[in-house]
């Protein structure tokens, strides 16, 4: 078996298959750490029920972890510079006058 060097930069082959690529809709996440290692169990809050449903777990190393972050930092200011600031909960959301309404008489 021939083992190759890992060099910086390597481009890394990715397989994803059908159910994978799907996906698994999250709209919460609860961190935990040891030293050792990071717990993200990423979970769904479904309107009306007061208990989430853990869908995923991912567990990784710190450094795995401060990767992912520096990474998501990256990819979340480029998304900002394309399509505009990312609003946080409770911040208006839209200035256009779009959706539903209801009629006040």
């Amino acid at each position: 078996m021939d083992k190759q060097p890992k060099q910086a930069g390597a481009q890394v082959s990715v397989q994803i298959d059908p159910k994978e690529a799907e996906g698994i809709y999250s709209n919460l996440v609860l961190l935990a750490h040891s030293s050792s290692e990071f717990i993200l169990d990423f979970a769904r809050m479904l309107p009306g029920l007061q208990r989430a449903k853990v869908v995923s777990r991912i567990i990784m190393t710190p450094q795995n972890a401060q990767a992912l972050l520096k990474a998501l930092e990256a990819r979340i200011g480029s998304f900002e510079t394309q399509f505009g600031k990312i609003r946080s909960g409770g911040e208006e959301t839209s200035t256009r006058d779009i959706g539903f309404k209801t009629e006040t008489p």
